[in-house]
């Protein structure tokens, strides 16, 4: 008795923490966001990036440091005719180190400092974008989540509708048909939410391969579904974009690297010093028929090369002249992102001014759908108005409630997609 008692309670103790574990986590859009940015897979390579591009940004990358190298040479040879053997080991310690050469060592490491400057731009994108597709992960799990409690209340009203025709036909006060048509409706509704269903499961899998989380992984998701009709003033939003963009800032280091370029190739008319010195030593034995001789020397040197080319065929010319080339289409590409952007903030301006009318607009038309919605059932109920105007009715519902729904979606979006574009993700983030 003792035995199954405590096997009674070990399975009860199991089971209660298996329902613990089961329990969905609670889930903030802030706390979704939080988990982004630590397990995006694309976040996460762009902070690799940028660990190579510090680490690149050195000045033995640059070249400002000289090298030193240590070399040994055995040679082995052996006279035939008069049979003499000869053995030599050679060994030394060089340094080697470019003291001038035009410049290019500190125009080399301002490019290195662009470069890393461009990798963590290239992530601070990355970043933006992420966050906006969370923001906007999260947000669709709630459209989908309250569409599909619209669909839900659809359902019950059809089912009540099928229950009070078969009552009625039970009576004698109804016919078949009626039923039968009741009796469609019903699973066609019920067929939309179990279609609902999988529509919000598939959300929630996208929003956890955003945050790096199991497909299986399932959430409590806190935040309500509603949206902010914040008023903007373009001239401020316009004075953001043009400071805060981060694809815009890119490209700003993009043009300040290809000028970098173009002092870089003409270092290439400045003349080169460099410096080598080293010691050598170096061991030989010979072996011939009059006996075995020894040598070793100990060397020494130091040498000073000042080297310049008079012609190369042009080529640095060319290379100048490519370079200012490139500077010049780097400029027309910052001109044509900054046309681009502004283009883009006009747009979604007035997009979102406008989803805050077509918004009110929503809720005033669920408002009357909802009303006549319960008028509607209390006269199909007193024989007022048919089937057919009944389900209209409620059909009306049922699009006013989706179209409210991607209203407040909507809203949303527009209201992300300003922020992006002035860098206020990136702000509130830091």
């Amino acid at each position: 008795m003792n035995t199954i008692l405590k096997y009674i309670i070990s399975v009860f103790i199991l089971f209660s923490s298996f329902q613990l574990v089961a329990q969905d986590m609670e889930l903030s859009l802030s706390g979704a966001i939080e988990k982004a940015l630590e397990n995006n897979y694309g976040i996460i390579v762009s902070k690799s990036d940028i660990e190579i591009a510090e680490i690149n940004n050195s000045w033995g990358t640059a070249g400002r440091y000289p090298t030193i190298g240590f070399d040994v040479t055995s040679s082995n040879s052996e006279e035939l005719i008069d049979n003499t053997t000869t053995n030599r080991i050679s060994g030394g310690v060089g340094i080697n180190w470019t003291i001038f050469n035009g410049f290019k060592v500190n125009i080399t490491k301002d490019k290195l400092e662009k470069l890393e400057e461009i990798a963590k731009g290239g992530s601070g994108v990355t970043i933006e974008n992420t966050i906006q597709d969370v923001v906007m992960a999260y947000y669709n799990i709630l459209l989908q989540e309250e569409r599909l409690e619209v669909l839900h209340d659809v359902m019950l009203l059809s089912k009540d509708r099928y229950d009070y025709e078969q009552t009625k036909l039970e009576i004698g006060s109804s016919v078949t048909y009626n039923v039968l048509l009741a009796k469609n409706i019903f699973l066609d509704d019920k067929a939309s939410f179990l279609n609902q269903e999988v529509v919000v499961r598939n959300a929630v899998r996208n929003l956890n391969f955003l945050l790096g989380e199991q497909p299986a992984v399932s959430w409590n998701f806190t935040d309500d579904f509603s949206s902010d009709t914040v008023e903007f003033i373009l001239g401020d939003l316009m004075d953001k974009m043009m400071a805060n963009n981060q694809t815009l800032k890119n490209q700003y280091a993009n043009l300040l690297l290809q000028q970098d370029e173009v002092k870089y190739q003409k270092g290439s008319y400045y003349p080169r010093v460099s410096l080598s010195a080293g010691i050598d030593n170096s061991y030989s034995w010979i072996n011939s028929g009059s006996g075995e001789t020894y040598t070793e020397a100990l060397t020494p040197y130091g040498n000073i090369t000042l080297s310049y080319d008079i012609y190369n065929g042009g080529n640095r010319k060319s290379a100048i002249e490519i370079a200012k080339i490139n500077e010049q289409i780097t400029q027309i590409e910052t001109e044509e992102i900054k046309h681009s952007l502004t283009n883009q903030l006009y747009n979604e301006y007035e997009t979102y001014n406008l989803r805050k009318v077509l918004l009110n607009v929503a809720n005033e038309s669920l408002e009357t759908a909802e009303l006549n919605l319960q008028i509607a059932e209390e006269k199909f109920k007193t024989g007022a108005i048919n089937s057919f105007n009944y389900r209209d009715i409620q059909l009306n519902y049922l699009n006013s409630a989706i179209n409210q729904l991607q209203s407040i979606y909507n809203l949303i979006y527009s209201n992300t997609s300003l922020t992006r574009l002035t860098g206020g993700f990136l702000e509130q983030n830091d």
